[in-house]
């Protein structure tokens, strides 16, 4: 007869219940395609639908859904991907929608008071305000919630990030819609740029960042201590660079190289930051498990 000790079923549980995680992961490994896919033939049919009619009265949906598409599929990539959090949809859809509007107008708000437009260090300051206003939202949400579980920030930073660089691209797709005389090809454009770089930047850091914070709080308290901070200066040093880098480089011979260059070296950074915040997120999932930690009630 097998008979199982009283400290071998937690155990046993766990690895049952990791088990389970991971072969619903492996199930919904390409949803996140799927909606990259159904997106991306929705947002061509729209494009050939203006261009033919001229009809200026789905031009919005057109831009809202080219430059939404790519940061909700992050988004989802990750989300599918929490290992054991019990972080819910809505409560992440919040953070897309908080992240971005108050992201955007607090960013907008604060740059005009703090910037200096001939400073040495312009693009940095960008950066430091921009990675401050997009976390806002996820403060607002979290307040009052169990916040201390590095996975649940990765996520929600990354809702976050993404959902201000949708609402920031769609702005730069309208300013190029009127500074073009209404020219559509230029619209698609800097859609097309803003969609491929997306990942890189905006959604990257912030869960950089949220996920720091979360990892270092406790329950219905957010600590800021020097890993914070830490983690605070180096994702504004990356927005700064990334927005910078172009024009210090533009400097030097071989302009298109040594720009390409900067620009990829600045998101292998941020990439393998975030994948280290992964890793470690995951590992911490199960030991909150085995410590017998209970996962919030605040995302349900």
């Amino acid at each position: 007869m097998d008979v199982t000790t009283p400290d071998e079923q937690p155990e046993h549980a766990i690895e049952k219940q990791q088990t389970t995680y991971e072969d619903l992961e492996n199930h919904r490994r390409l949803s996140w395609l799927k909606v990259f896919t159904g997106g991306l033939v929705l947002y061509i049919f729209g494009v050939f639908a203006l261009a033919a009619t001229r009809n200026t009265n789905i031009f919005p949906t057109v831009v809202m859904l080219g430059n939404f598409l790519v940061p909700i599929t992050y988004v989802a990539f990750f989300y599918q991907r929490r290992h054991l959090s019990k972080l819910d949809m809505p409560t992440t859809s919040w953070s897309f929608f908080y992240g971005g509007l108050l992201g955007v107008l607090a960013a907008a708000t604060l740059e005009p008071i703090f910037l200096s437009q001939r400073s040495l260090f312009y693009s940095f300051e960008v950066g430091l305000i921009e990675e401050f206003a997009k976390i806002i939202g996820v403060l607002i949400i979290a307040k009052r919630c169990f916040h201390d579980s590095e996975m649940d920030g990765l996520i929600l930073g990354a809702a976050s990030g993404m959902g201000f660089a949708a609402l920031e691209s769609t702005g730069y797709a309208f300013t190029a819609f009127l500074n073009s005389g209404g020219s559509l090809s230029q619209t698609v454009l800097i859609t097309l740029v803003r969609g491929v770089i997306a990942p890189i930047g905006h959604g990257t850091w912030t869960a950089i960042l949220v996920s720091t914070m979360f990892r270092e709080s406790g329950p219905r308290k957010f600590h800021i201590n020097q890993k914070v901070i830490g983690a605070y200066i180096t994702v504004a040093a990356l927005h700064g660079l990334w927005n910078g880098l172009p024009d210090v480089l533009s400097l030097f011979p071989d302009t298109v190289f040594n720009v390409f260059t900067g620009q990829v070296s600045v998101a292998i950074v941020g990439f393998y930051l975030l994948w280290r915040r992964y890793k470690e997120a995951k590992k911490l999932q199960i030991e909150r498990i085995r410590q017998g930690i209970q996962h919030s009630g605040c995302w349900k």
